[in-house]
């Protein structure tokens, strides 16, 4: 068993005010999106500009923060939610969806792609890949934090969180989330998107790749106490969310690769577009 290591979830603290490390670990994560959208941006043809892709970030990270935390009551606390609907405000007792952020930032990614000139699909395509690094960021501030542990386990790197009652021996399922939906993740959709995809074929593969890690790593995570499994005794509510991604995300794949839907879409758009100018 390891020891956990005793980390003090403030940062810095400076008189009443008290930076967290959660928090930095949301800023280094838009910082790193912000970094490699602008790589992307100076590759060939690549079509986007600084201004651009800070404005992308800006609108993402409003997504995410707003669609999280709705995310979270409405997916995780529902019930305390009817009981007091102030609580969706109550920021400073935490609570974050990663889906109910990938929906906000969905929506802040077509509300851009509106305001530009660009479609909806360059817009999605671009942004996937910048999006890992922040998710791996985050899992560390989860393990700083000592919160979202794994199940009771005796493998020899298992260790004992300072929060936990019950003072048993957990997987550190926050580093696997870290190396999987966060660096792994990252390695896969960045060079997956390094070469011409079909419309939306990027976007697919980041829901399925995602998906399917969160899913597998949830048979390590301890169920939300207050949610238990959700069905079938074994079925968690990070698995109920991830699953329809990995359907969706496949279903994305196979109109972008075998039928070409969503580029015979944006053909079609273009040539309404040219007509139009006439």
């Amino acid at each position: 068993m390891l020891q956990y290591p005793q980390i003090d979830p403030v940062a810095i603290s400076l008189g009443p005010l008290k930076i967290h490390w959660y928090a930095l670990t949301y800023i280094a994560g838009f910082a790193a999106a912000w970094w490699l959208g602008n790589v992307r941006a100076q590759g060939r043809n690549s079509g986007w500009n600084r201004l651009q892709v800070s404005d992308l970030i800006t609108n993402s990270a409003i997504g995410v923060i707003l669609g999280g935390r709705i995310g979270y009551v409405l997916f995780y606390n529902f019930a305390g939610l009817l009981e007091n609907p102030l609580s969706l405000f109550y920021i400073w007792q935490g609570g974050m969806s990663f889906h109910g952020g990938l929906l906000g930032v969905g929506i802040a990614l077509w509300l851009f792609a509106r305001s530009t000139d660009k479609s909806v699909y360059q817009v999605m395509d671009f942004t996937a890949p910048l999006a890992p690094l922040g998710l791996a960021f985050g899992r560390l501030g989860n393990f700083i934090n000592g919160e979202l542990w794994g199940r009771a386990s005796d493998v020899p790197w298992a260790m004992v969180f300072p929060g936990d009652a019950l003072k048993i021996a957990r997987h550190p399922s926050q580093l696997y989330q870290f190396a999987l939906e966060g660096l792994s993740l990252f390695v896969i959709i960045w060079f997956y998107s390094s070469k011409p995809r079909p419309a939306f074929a990027v976007t697919g593969a980041f829901c399925v790749a995602y998906g399917v890690f969160r899913t597998y790593i949830e048979f390590y995570r301890e169920p939300d106490a207050h949610l238990g499994f959700v069905a079938f005794d074994w079925l968690t509510k990070g698995q109920q969310l991830s699953i329809p991604m990995v359907i969706g995300g496949l279903a994305i794949l196979v109109a972008a690769y075998k039928f070409d839907y969503f580029g015979k879409t944006e053909a079609r758009e273009k040539r309404q577009e040219a007509r139009g100018k006439r």
